[in-house]
């Protein structure tokens, strides 16, 4: 090993070290992970100025740097589907009847799939604005292998898949598979096995009240179980930040950010208004827009920074039960949920956007209102089912475009801003989910205000 690369570690273990140091419990979860952010954003700009973006060197330090980071990220996604079903378990068997199961759902699905359609009108108000399309854009060496690999990794799994196949996949035939992550539907199977569990559970209280509590006591000792095992994980967040914006400042290409300018900011400012849409529907509903932000800004700095929905849960759940009052029952469900069914960013504005910018180079008008009203309805019904990890922006183009006849090419040709553009969607993702629980909670009475109200200095952070 080079010695740089001995020395660039050695700077890192001694910046984790200071964070450390400065991050002890009297700071909130906030204050910690904004100072691993700062840390990591100023240790990458440090790394990319000494060696350049191509420097075997950095990819080195980099390997190393990303044991921290995507070690942090794993550790999540390990615990991901304990949490999905021992949260969706307990908050069902302590249901007293089907009807608020019913309403949950229903609440927090509408929620999630209304803001998406939201997102695609939004997609193409700014597409328009900026007057994107596919014209002229090169397909390079690179971005022809990124098309190969896509059509080989993707199409087999989303051409032939139709709404009723969509549907079916969603019903576990085999639980213990779904727990492992099989599919790309694995988190809304797991919450049905889950939800069944749980009834059987309601019913076994009336039936054998004796076996019925025991069978409750066992899941109330699961899932505070695995609750504490998440904590446990959690207390890692501030240093996993800190490794992934370090590789994502160091390894980021400026020149092809720069040329593909002006597709980042008009997504960026689709972003930013489907931000401001969650804020306005949470204000019609009078709850604070600025003081939700700032309880949940631990978990959307992370979605920012892992660019993983899936991996969001466990500080999604957290965050909604002991910052926003939110009960158990309905944070379990909007944040399994909103992993895989109406991603605002991945599944809403992403596809739309390809889709308007690809359009022109077809003969299609994609300002036409007709038009207009069929990609949104085909981006909300697609949104249904994908994939809460990387990659599920790819995968819901790859249901749209070639729904509406379009080419996936541009798919391929974005390849070199993926990764930035993809921490925004991810971020935006993760915060439809909370704004999704949070109001459904609002609109149930179930909310506890003395919890929404605490100020932040007050609260108890999310050890």
């Amino acid at each position: 090993m080079e010695w740089s690369v001995v020395i660039n570690i050695g700077i890192f273990i001694l910046l984790l070290l200071l964070l450390c140091a400065i991050g002890n419990d009297k700071w909130s979860l906030s204050k910690r992970v904004f100072s691993g952010l700062i840390i990591g954003v100023l240790f990458g700009i440090g790394l990319q100025a000494v060696y350049g973006v191509e420097n075997p060197t950095l990819a080195t330090s980099i390997s190393w740097i990303t044991i921290v980071g995507n070690g942090y990220v794993q550790l999540l996604q390990m615990v991901v589907m304990p949490l999905v079903f021992a949260s969706i378990l307990s908050a069902v068997a302590r249901l007293h009847n089907a009807s608020a199961l019913g309403k949950i759902s229903f609440l927090t699905i509408f929620v999630l799939l209304f803001t998406t359609a939201i997102a695609a009108l939004v997609a193409v108000f700014v597409t328009g604005l900026f007057n994107l399309n596919a014209q002229g854009l090169v397909q390079g060496v690179k971005e022809t292998a990124r098309l190969n690999a896509i059509q080989s990794h993707y199409v087999g799994q989303v051409a032939d898949l139709s709404v009723p196949q969509l549907i079916l996949s969603f019903i576990p035939k085999n639980p213990f598979a779904e727990l492992t992550g099989a599919s790309p539907t694995s988190i809304i199977s797991v919450v049905i096995f889950a939800v069944f569990l749980g009834a059987a559970a309601i019913q076994l209280v009336k039936d054998s009240p004796e076996k019925g509590h025991r069978v409750l006591a066992a899941i109330d000792i699961l899932q505070a179980w695995v609750m504490k095992l998440v904590r446990l994980i959690m207390r890692l967040t501030p240093y996993g930040v800190m490794a992934l914006m370090t590789k994502v400042v160091a390894t980021s290409n400026y020149h092809d950010i720069v040329k593909l300018g002006t597709f980042v900011v008009a997504s960026y400012l689709g972003l930013l208004i489907m931000f401001g849409v969650h804020a306005l529907l949470l204000a019609i509903n009078g709850i604070n827009p600025l003081r939700y932000f700032r309880k949940v800004w631990p978990v959307i700095s992370f979605a920012f920074t892992s660019r993983s929905s899936a991996a969001s849960i466990p500080l999604s759940i957290e965050a909604q039960q002991k910052r926003l009052g939110t009960p158990e029952s309905i944070a379990s469900f909007s944040a399994s949920f909103g992993a895989t069914i109406g991603q605002n960013g991945c599944a809403g504005l992403y596809p739309a956007m390809l889709a308007v910018m690809i359009a022109p180079t077809m003969g299609i008008n994609p300002f036409e209102p007709m038009w207009i009203a069929t990609l949104v309805g085909l981006v909300t019904l697609s949104s249904v089912g994908v994939a809460g990890v990387g990659g599920g922006a790819t995968f819901a183009a790859l249901i749209v475009l070639p729904t509406l006849g379009l080419p996936v090419t541009l798919v391929a040709l974005l390849i070199s801003i993926e990764p930035l553009i993809d921490m925004g969607r991810t971020a935006l993702n993760v915060n439809g989910s909370m704004t999704a629980g949070t109001l459904t909670s609002r609109w149930l009475g179930q909310t506890d205000q003395s919890v929404m109200e605490r100020d932040a200095h007050e609260e108890k952070s999310l050890h």
